[in-house]
């Protein structure tokens, strides 16, 4: 994505609409009141607080109090037993406020460092196949960054239908910077639009009182990426992390809330440990969510 660099040299980053994976719910028990909103349209939120943020493997910031409230309006636009067995549309914002450097102590003197708005189509196709296609327009509200244009397309599996609790559910994600500029609309703030290509997989355990997910995945540039000095470097990062999540109060007419947090280990590759100044990164987040 294309950014300017700060005066730290942050390089520039994006921030996503992804974050650590925050899910929504745990199994529901057997004498759990029935959905309140079984109609067409999800509503999901979360507040997530961590130590630091790191988009891609490059730091946005890690210096006080990070806050990422997000929400998401998910419709149901078909169901049926053909080829395509959904099709689903998710619009949304995600945003990163900042107490520290990169937000009301450091230059601009502001809060809300970045804002970020999506919009999704996915397909969800037989043997538990998804495709997904999402652009989306990362902006920075105190000007700390230029904004940043992508399209991205994700394939998953689900696996569990034929693994059961051993499910890995592997996705791969690629994604194409916009409309950018030598230094501008990138994540590197480099001088070529760069295409992010992303492999990870998401085993867990699920549970009535808890569920617990250990992703794993790996960044890696597919072109003009994690430039630096000239040059390319194929990897970005690796990241692992363990994420715990509690359901709070079961489902009731005010939708379903949880309570969730976990540890993410980042191992840095050439470009972004130059960016970062250290060749891993330990981010510890937790934050509260709703689906309704």
């Amino acid at each position: 994505m294309s950014r300017t660099r700060s005066a730290w040299n942050w390089g520039a980053g994006i921030a996503v609409a992804s974050i650590l994976l925050a899910f929504v719910a745990a199994p529901a028990a057997a004498q759990e009141p029935p959905d309140p909103n079984p109609g067409s349209l999800t509503l999901t939120a979360s507040m997530d607080f961590l130590n630091a943020y790191m988009f891609r493997g490059i730091r946005q910031d890690d210096t006080e109090v990070i806050m990422w409230p997000a929400a998401d309006l998910g419709i149901a636009v078909y169901s049926g037993d053909g080829g395509v067995k959904s099709v689903g549309v998710n619009v949304g914002t995600w945003n990163s406020l900042h107490t520290g450097a990169a937000g009301s102590d450091g230059p601009s003197g502001k809060l809300w460092y970045e804002g970020d708005f999506y919009a999704t189509l996915g397909l969800g196709l037989g043997g538990g196949v998804g495709v997904s296609t999402t652009y989306t327009a990362y902006t920075s509200p105190n000007n700390l960054f230029s904004t940043v244009k992508e399209i991205a397309f994700k394939l998953g599996v689900d696996d569990s239908v034929y693994l059961g609790a051993a499910a890995l559910k592997p996705y791969a994600l690629l994604a194409r910077e916009l409309d950018t500029a030598p230094g501008l609309g990138q994540a590197d703030a480099g001088l070529n639009a760069g295409t992010y290509l992303e492999f990870g997989v998401a085993p867990g355990w699920a549970g009535e009182a808890a569920s617990l997910a250990f992703p794993l995945k790996v960044g890696l540039s597919a072109g003009d990426y994690y430039e630096l000095a000239g040059a390319d470097h194929t990897f970005g990062y690796f990241s692992v992390a363990g994420i715990a999540t509690v359901p709070l109060g079961g489902t009731t007419s005010f939708g379903a809330w949880n309570l969730h947090g976990g540890v993410e280990f980042q191992a840095l590759g050439e470009t972004t440990e130059a960016i970062n100044g250290d060749g891993h990164k330990v981010i510890g987040s937790i934050g509260i969510g709703l689906a309704y």
